[in-house]
């Protein structure tokens, strides 16, 4: 009885968490890796996984996350990666945007931003978020024959491919007989769950943007150019030659980080040996 009572709670534990499908940046980029990782191995068609993929990405999130959510509840998260990846894939075509691939931000002047959102609103979140897996969705959604052209793909009311279709047609549902308005009323119910999910869903992207970028700026403040000079003025040795050739090296803030982080009788055996480079 004890075990029957434990298997139950275990049950409805397993279906509160499906029910609620929280997700994190965190939860999104380990379900984007997996995708990529199916992707890889060939398991995309007709731009759609088949049923084997949604299986080692069901499983592979379990063991990941140790969340046991359904492959419907990832596949809706599919779809609102889909639409992001669109949003995000039409501002960069424009050319005049950027992404920054360290920071996930997507940057351009603010005139620009200005004239961009003005016709296109729903890209007004991802000003301020940016898109920082925007590498992995082009690698779960780009399509090879598009030669660079990018097409708006499904959207999430849309039907799954055929090729997801077919392989799951030993699964027959029960049918229930609705009205029409009854119909319309779940279309309508779905759809303001998916703009609600790729709201929440920019909203966790401009979190962690934002976190990203704060992160590099303390990174930068702490290993910085005026730092790097202090050092370098002091150090003896050092010719004209390599002195000019390291304020270039300098630029870069890892280099700036390994120099102070360095000891003092490394330092000039190392920038020889980076400024040697720069020189070839």
């Amino acid at each position: 009885m004890a075990g029957h009572m434990t298997r139950s709670r275990r049950l409805e534990t397993q279906q509160l968490e499906q029910s609620r499908a929280k997700w994190t940046t965190s939860l999104t980029k380990i379900l984007a890796d997996l995708m990529v990782d199916q992707v890889h191995k060939g398991h995309k068609q007709n731009n759609s996984f088949n049923k084997k993929a949604w299986k080692h990405i069901c499983d592979g999130f379990y063991n990941k996350t140790g969340l046991k959510w359904d492959r419907d509840q990832l596949k809706n998260r599919h779809s609102v990666l889909r639409r992001q990846y669109a949003i995000a894939k039409s501002i960069l075509d424009q050319g005049e945007f950027i992404w920054d691939e360290a920071t996930g931000s997507i940057r351009a002047d603010d005139e620009i931003w200005a004239e961009y959102i003005k016709n296109h609103p729903d890209a007004e979140p991802l000003k301020s978020g940016g898109c920082p897996i925007f590498k992995e969705l082009c690698t779960i959604f780009s399509e090879p024959t598009t030669n660079g052209k990018h097409e708006f793909l499904a959207t999430p009311e849309e039907s799954s491919s055929e090729s997801d279709d077919e392989e799951d047609s030993n699964y027959h549902p029960t049918v229930q007989t609705t009205t029409p308005t009854a119909t319309c009323n779940s279309r309508k119910r779905g759809r303001k769950g998916v703009d609600d999910a790729i709201v929440e869903a920019i909203l966790e992207m401009a979190s962690a943007s934002k976190m990203r970028a704060t992160a590099i700026e303390k990174r930068n403040s702490k290993y910085s150019i005026a730092d790097c000079i202090k050092e370098l003025d002091l150090m003896q040795g050092v010719d004209q030659r390599i002195y000019f050739a390291a304020l270039d090296v300098f630029n870069k803030p890892n280099a700036r980080e390994i120099f102070l982080s360095l000891k003092k009788n490394k330092r000039l055996p190392w920038l020889h040996r980076r400024c040697a480079v720069a020189f070839q």
